[in-house]
């Protein structure tokens, strides 16, 4: 009669082996992936903390102390005082009250969320009834047009940024006013944002089933009663999402401001006053500050969005 295998073969079996290296190797790298992307964040966050003395005194501190932390918010004790010195003092102790106050980050802040909130509502409005256009419609060059969206992409930013110069300077000369602010420079960012938007958006309506359009139709809607009442509700993931890619791109993009504002200090943005905190007379605890105050929104805004990233990039890739 044959003997049953013992206790110990069954758990050390192959197969058992086999799924506890898999998960203790799948732990591993979830680990090795979050210390390798949130360890630089935390530094950053670290450094931006600590007063630029203690950072050259001891510039491995993983934590930044009570005293450093508190010296960091103490010019909210300021709003509305009356102590002058004590407040220019307090500010002076503090990264992010300099950055935000002698360093005009107040004034940069503003000028992105005005040409990265255009960029977007601009870019959807043109690309939503254009991208609509490419997947319901039937009209000349049509084909040519979908290729064309993608075309932009094989030439890199610095060498469509010489035409657009021109383009930008002609326009101010033919209309007689001064673009180079936060207002003007958004037909700009729009040459980078608009093909992004018009091929996600024609990527996700290819999914909707046109069924829906063509009984709404039927029924006596037109079309742009169609694009509010069906298209739109049903795209709303793929919109988000486009909103979400867009703002992130006007938020942090650099070159075209460096080029089209770059001779207007008052209309800065966000990434343009942060280079001139990178110097060697700039202490590197206010470079860390404002590369912070840049960075978080953008993370907030992209865990808010992120059920509907998830949703719009999925449903995107599969027609049916």
């Amino acid at each position: 009669m044959a003997q049953k295998p013992s206790r110990s073969s069954v758990t050390w079996s192959r197969e058992r082996i086999e799924t506890t290296l898999g998960t203790i190797l799948k732990v591993l790298s979830i680990i090795l992936f979050l210390i390798v992307t949130a360890f630089p964040l935390y530094w950053m966050l670290n450094l931006s903390f600590r007063p630029y003395g203690d950072v050259l005194v001891n510039p491995a501190r993983l934590v930044p102390r009570a005293q450093d932390i508190a010296a960091v918010f103490a010019p909210l004790k300021c709003i509305g005082g009356n102590n002058p010195d004590l407040c220019a003092s307090a500010i002076r102790n503090s990264s992010y009250a300099a950055v935000l106050l002698e360093y005009n980050f107040l004034t940069f802040i503003r000028n992105s969320v005005i040409i990265a909130g255009l960029t977007v509502a601009l870019s959807l409005i043109l690309a939503i009834p254009a991208a609509y256009a490419v997947t319901r419609l039937e009209f000349p060059g049509r084909d040519i047009f979908s290729w064309g969206i993608l075309l932009i992409y094989l030439f890199p930013a610095i060498v469509i940024g010489i035409p657009l110069f021109v383009f930008f300077v002609r326009i101010q000369q033919a209309l007689g006013i001064e673009l180079r602010n936060p207002y003007g420079v958004t037909i700009i960012y729009l040459a980078s944002t608009l093909p992004l938007a018009l091929y996600m958006l024609r990527s996700y309506f290819l999914t909707i089933p046109k069924d829906l359009e063509e009984a709404a139709l039927i029924d006596g809607a037109n079309r742009l009663g169609v694009i509010w009442r069906i298209t739109i509700p049903l795209a709303i993931p793929a919109i988000a999402t486009v909103a979400l890619y867009v703002f992130m791109i006007a938020w942090n993009e650099f070159l075209y401001a460096l080029l089209f504002l770059i001779d207007s200090p008052p209309s800065w943005t966000l990434p343009l006053g942060l280079q001139q905190l990178d110097g060697q007379e700039v202490p590197r605890t206010f470079l860390m500050a404002g590369s912070v105050i840049i960075t978080v929104p953008v993370i907030v805004i992209f865990f808010f969005f992120e059920r509907f990233l998830t949703r719009g990039l999925t449903a995107g890739g599969v027609k049916g």
